[in-house]
């Protein structure tokens, strides 16, 4: 569903802030595969969503969506294919516009025509039935500014508005880390709910290792614009935060105390 081949990203070449992002990294998703990436500040993570999502192109490699080579393809083109939550939960979505017309702006993301004006009264239940799954009541409120929703619900309705065209490929760029606990609780209970209902191929960053172990199949560990740890899913049923950091010790030759070492 997703590959990504020899991807190789340099910064600033030929400077003295030359920075190396990506080096010759490859990927593969398949269909329904939900990896979770960690890694230090600096690892190449949101350069490699970048990458994927067309808001960034690559030096070199190519990068293939559905069997399909999109590396050209531009990201509002792109976008059709790719659903992106962002750490912000003010992006994502127009705060001065309505939950519903919100839903109407991304609903017709997949389309070829524009979007009409007003919604239909099909088109509007469909949209109510789709809240339902947030259980935070957003479904008696379509017309309620954005803005005036809190962090989470903002978050909630960014991850619904992001997946319920169901995209080939959904990634979230650490779509918790600017939230209260026990609304990235929320937030990371719906991933897991959406995601497995959908069957969506899924990238999500994150800088918690306990999520990272917990949600997915599949797991990489970045460092220095390289890939230096996969767990497939037999193994990653195995691991702990401690395994994850040993073994970050063993490939950098560095003993680490805590996770905070290896993602910040």
């Amino acid at each position: 569903m997703l590959q990504l081949k020899q991807i190789h990203k340099v910064f600033n070449e030929g400077t003295p802030d030359e920075k190396m992002a990506l080096q010759k990294m490859d990927l593969h998703l398949n269909p329904g595969d939900f990896m979770t990436v960690i890694g230090s500040n600096g690892a190449g993570k949101s350069t490699l969503m970048n990458i994927i999502s067309g808001k960034m192109m690559p030096d070199l490699g190519e990068v293939n969506i559905d069997g399909k080579n999109v590396s050209a393809v531009k990201e509002n083109k792109r976008s059709r294919l790719i659903g992106r939550v962002f750490q912000d939960p003010m992006a994502g979505t127009a705060p001065a516009m309505t939950i519903e017309e919100n839903l109407a702006i991304a609903y017709t993301r997949t389309k070829s025509r524009g979007l009409k004006r007003g919604v239909s009264k099909q088109r509007r239940a469909f949209f109510q039935e789709k809240l339902e799954m947030l259980h935070l009541g957003l479904e008696n409120r379509l017309h309620a500014k954005v803005g005036l929703l809190s962090g989470g619900e903002r978050q909630a309705l960014s991850l619904l508005m992001a997946t319920f065209t169901e995209p080939k490929i959904l990634l979230l760029d650490e779509h918790t880390a600017a939230l209260d606990p026990s609304r990235a609780e929320l937030i990371t209970k719906l991933t897991k709910e959406i995601v497995e209902t959908y069957e969506l191929t899924t990238l999500m960053v994150t800088h918690n290792m306990q999520q990272a172990i917990d949600l997915g199949n599949r797991l990489i560990m970045m460092d220095k614009g390289q890939m230096i740890f996969e767990a497939d899913e037999n193994a990653k049923k195995q691991l702990t935060v401690e395994k994850l950091l040993y073994e970050f010790q063993q490939i950098r030759g560095e003993k680490m105390n805590s996770d905070k070492a290896v993602l910040i």
